[in-house]
């Protein structure tokens, strides 16, 4: 495998010197990870050539290849756009960070490194909202021909794909606690949460091999980039290029036909012979379309931006997943608080660059757990992550003792948002407005999901280890004192997602139709998180990468993978019980 080549635009002084230009069949907005795999999908068969543009630089060294180090690249604005919602009303008007990956593999490049399908119902969801093709059975091939993983179910799960998957180890004590506790708590157990059983309490799965952080880009981009083939651009895009916009001869129906980008204090430009594809993210994505005219056309006359395809869904339908950290101190000193000094970084750290082992290879979210909030609910709306530690996500401030903690919230938030823009500057950041715990169910769902965490950690499998609450606290009881404590605490998990949704071509607010093309335009592709018609349980990076895959085909215009004819475990009392 060799490294990254980067081709990189060098700026021409001499003004009479025409700008140069980029040609390819197909142009990709966004080394992410869609991006990533639709670079190495579309560009295999070496019949078609590929240009990947991409603004942020390398992945190289430490701070994004070694798994425990999660915390800082998605802190670094070298690797992260360094987006903020806008006042959340709701949340007594914090403003919530919303880290993006600037950086080849994109978001797959900062994240958690958590693997989640989704539950099949999800997308069987999508298929009955409008997204024809994307039931479950259509999907779970494209999980399959992605994957490379050697546990887990063996008729559910891939093993010759390019994403290597691990299952961790768990072998700290309190990852065992934490599934015990689940058990005598009544709730399911289950082996392999993205095979036929999503619901119970298990072994966390995670794109790590090899101790290392198992991105898109190095499972799809760096090994594609041998091929002559496909070519990865430096800069920004600023705006599609549409055909008809340079000629006389406007025809109903838009084409695009090339992107224009900034690099080294240039407007360049790239042309495409076949199709532009946005895979930007479910921000970035939805930004640059509006840029180009598309989206609400009021919306892009309030910013003089003259509309190709009115499309009033463009930036609308935006959703996440929120979570809340119930802390515990840990009587016992098997917590990972003594690895937070100094001296224990520097050992680490180490061990991981000499051997890829020891605590720098896991991103220490090892145990997990999908579970149903009350009778009635056919499939979980509540995921557990489990961390043997009491610290931030973004691991800025830890207890003062040994600790432990279950990050939890609900799947399936009523609430939705937006994308708009701020200018036509290409360089400002567009406004993003969660509108996070709007539907009095979110409140709800959340007093249950503390109280529910409460019970786990008062099980039989925790009590030589549980010390006292730290966090919301044992004195935080009513619902008032929980609901002042969620609008105080409550945090994202870095889920945005929805932005460009998937549906039919006569809804309104579709953005993009069963094989993401957008709806209105000619040779234009959204192919991100941004199309999901809705959020699916659990980290969506996994269920981004198997949409690229999926589009990929539909792109090449080749056969789809046969339907699956597998079917997902439902608890028989789903209807009576919560477990």
């Amino acid at each position: 495998m060799r490294p990254i080549a980067v081709f990189e635009v060098t700026a021409i002084s001499t003004k009479d010197i025409q700008t140069p230009e980029f040609n390819a069949d197909y142009v990709i907005v966004g080394a992410g990870s869609a991006g990533c795999v639709l670079a190495a999908r579309l560009s295999e068969n070496g019949k078609y050539s590929v240009i990947i543009l991409e603004y942020g630089g390398s992945d190289f060294g430490p701070l994004i290849q070694m798994p425990a180090a999660l915390s800082y690249p998605m802190n670094m604005s070298h690797y992260d756009w360094g987006y903020k919602s806008e006042p959340e009303p709701n949340l007594n008007n914090r403003q919530l960070v919303t880290p993006r990956g600037k950086v080849i593999g994109g978001s797959s490049s900062i994240n958690g490194m958590v693997y989640v399908r989704g539950h099949a119902r999800d997308f069987d969801h999508w298929a009955q909202s409008g997204a024809s093709g994307w039931s479950f059975a259509d999907v779970l091939p494209y999980f399959q021909r992605m994957e490379n993983s050697a546990e887990g179910d063996a008729q559910w799960r891939g093993t010759t794909g390019p994403l290597h998957i691990t299952q961790a180890k768990g072998e700290n004590p309190l990852f065992k606690a934490f599934i015990e506790a689940g058990k005598q708590a009544g709730f399911e157990t289950t082996t392999d949460y993205n095979g036929s059983k999503q619901e119970g309490f298990g072994k966390m799965e995670q794109t790590i091999w090899r101790g290392q952080r198992w991105s898109a880009a190095n499972a799809y981009l760096k090994p594609a980039l041998i091929r002559k083939n496909l070519q990865l651009l430096r800069g920004e895009c600023t705006k599609i290029i549409f055909a008809d916009q340079t000629s006389n001869n406007r025809s109903e129906k838009l084409q695009a036909c090339g992107i224009e980008f900034a690099a080294h204090g240039r407007i360049q430009k790239i042309t495409a012979n076949k199709e532009v594809i946005i895979s930007a993210s479910s921000i970035n994505s939805p930004k640059l379309l509006m840029l180009s005219g598309i989206g609400p056309g009021e919306h892009l006359r309030e910013h003089n931006i003259p509309v190709v395809a009115e499309r009033p869904g463009v930036g609308q339908n935006l959703q996440d997943h929120l979570e809340l950290y119930v802390q515990q101190e840990c009587t016992q000193p098997i917590s990972l608080y003594s690895s937070l000094h100094l001296f224990s970084k520097a050992r680490i750290g180490l061990q991981w660059l000499l051997f890829k082992s020891g605590e720098g290879a896991t991103n220490h979210f090892e145990s997990a757990a999908f579970v149903r909030s009350k009778a009635g609910i056919e499939y979980p709306d509540i995921q557990y992550h489990f961390l043997p530690v009491a610290i931030r996500y973004d691991g800025k401030a830890a207890a003062e003792s040994h600790g432990f903690q279950a990050h939890v919230g609900p799947m399936r938030s009523r609430s939705r948002g937006s994308i708009e823009l701020n200018s036509t500057e290409y360089r400002r950041a567009p406004k993003i407005t969660f509108n996070y715990m709007s539907h009095e169910q979110d409140w709800i769902e959340f007093r249950h999901c503390i109280k529910l965490t409460r019970e786990l950690f008062s099980q039989p499998a925790f009590d030589t280890l549980r010390g006292k609450e730290i966090s919301p606290g044992s004195d935080v009881h009513s619902d008032q004192e929980l609901d002042n404590h969620i609008r105080e605490h409550v945090e994202s998990a870095f889920h945005p997602c929805g932005t460009c949704k998937m549906g039919r071509s006569d809804d309104k607010m579709a953005v993009v139709d069963s094989e993401c093309r957008v709806i209105g335009v000619d040779r234009l592709r959204v192919v991100d998180s941004s199309v999901f018609p809705s959020i699916t349980n659990g980290n969506i990076n996994g269920p981004t990468l198997m949409v690229a895959e999926k589009t990929a085909d539909h792109i090449l215009g080749g056969d789809m993978l046969p339907r699956s004819t597998q079917e997902p475990w439902i608890n028989p009392n789903w209807e009576s019980s919560d477990r």
